[in-house]
């Protein structure tokens, strides 16, 4: 089968998405199926950088563009991953040609608008947000949820069709390592780390103003990056990173700090576990859906005063094990067929579509 993936959020940005999609495309390709990912073309005049984060790139009126992809690539499946411009090109498309398609609720973009909205106008800022976002997902087919919260959340805003689709984590990737990266020999223990966007939704304030023992650690870029070095010099922020190199940060930490409020899951609690540590949070969508089991209480502390949260978890034996075992039940290649099988189960209205659709593609 060949799949077809429109996101506004591609390479070379480094966020929960383009991880979540690069792991499922790899995935996808290693089952046999044949995926192409196809984000925002940076060359084109009509592409801009997004207010506060610079190092995001939205492409507008990509029509035409996206139009020569489905005409050559011809994809038997088309899942739109991001509400962004060029999100929105490909469902105009797909609507245009009554084509079936999938989408995903990655982000909660209504929650960070209100964040950033003078606190007069963020519950209308808010309930817009939400209104556009509902419109957006309501023809698809499927529109992929990876919690329960958030697809409590969504039902209760009258979205339609949502479905669960997991994530994962690599656990050759992220695990023990025997050496500790050189910057870290010189910091007091414990150390505190953090991995992800440095910005104002992110909640990062809370845990910069806790006074705790030990060194605070950031690893991640964003709009705040420069304004929160200047304001708290006694925090390590050490930019962004990927791959082996991230994976090498997150070992030597004695605890993972969660602040945020508004992930919908929080792929980095996963790699904290699968990298061994213990973790303290806030109550939220993310950690309250991942460990809601209780099979993580012996490496895990949510409550919703994080220094409180810190201090606790701090308390709990630092073995590597438990979280390990835990990361194993999040596996690439079950999220991927979970994935998949949402691509194949469209409503019998999308299946019209689907038919239609490749009996187009057959006379071409």
């Amino acid at each position: 089968m060949k799949l077809l993936i429109i996101s506004d959020a591609w390479h070379p940005q480094i966020n929960g998405v383009v991880r979540t999609l690069e792991a499922t495309a790899n995935e996808l390709s290693r089952l046999g199926h044949e995926t192409r990912v196809t984000g925002p073309d940076k060359t084109r005049r009509l592409s801009f950088a997004l207010p506060f984060y610079p190092e995001i790139t939205l492409e507008f009126f990509a029509g035409r563009r996206l139009a020569k992809v489905f005409r050559e690539y011809r994809p038997d499946f088309i899942h739109i991953a991001t509400e962004g411009p060029l999100g929105w090109a490909a469902r105009r498309l797909c609507r245009n040609r009554t084509l079936p398609f999938t989408t995903a609720y990655h982000t909660r973009f209504p929650e960070y608008l209100a964040v950033r909205a003078p606190r007069i106008l963020s519950s209308f800022v808010r309930m817009t947000a939400y209104a556009v976002l509902r419109r957006f997902h309501a023809p698809a087919s499927a529109v992929m949820v990876a919690t329960a919260s958030i697809e409590q959340e969504l039902r209760s805003r009258r979205f339609l069709r949502l479905a669960r689709w997991s994530r994962g984590v690599d656990t050759n990737l992220f695990r023990p390592y025997g050496n500790d990266p050189p910057i870290y020999a010189a910091l007091p223990r414990p150390i505190l780390l953090y991995v992800g966007r440095v910005a104002v939704e992110k909640n990062l304030r809370l845990f910069m103003d806790i006074g705790t023992i030990g060194s605070k650690v950031v690893i991640g870029d964003g709009p705040d990056l420069a304004l929160l070095k200047q304001t708290y010099p006694d925090v390590h922020f050490l930019g962004a990173m990927s791959g082996e190199n991230l994976a090498r940060h997150y070992a030597p930490a004695d605890l993972f700090v969660f602040p945020s409020t508004t992930d919908t899951f929080g792929l980095v609690l996963l790699e904290a576990c699968a990298a061994g540590l213990r973790i303290a949070a806030v109550p939220a969508p993310g950690p309250l859906d991942i460990f809601a089991d209780g099979a993580s209480k012996s490496f895990v502390v949510i409550d919703r005063d994080l220094g409180r949260a810190i201090a606790s978890a701090l308390q709990l034996p630092d073995n590597p094990v438990c979280p390990r075992a835990f990361a194993y039940k999040f596996t690439w290649e079950a999220c991927t067929q979970q994935f998949f099988g949402l691509l194949q189960a469209p409503t019998p209205k999308a299946a019209r579509r689907l038919a239609r659709w490749r009996n187009w593609i057959a006379r071409i």
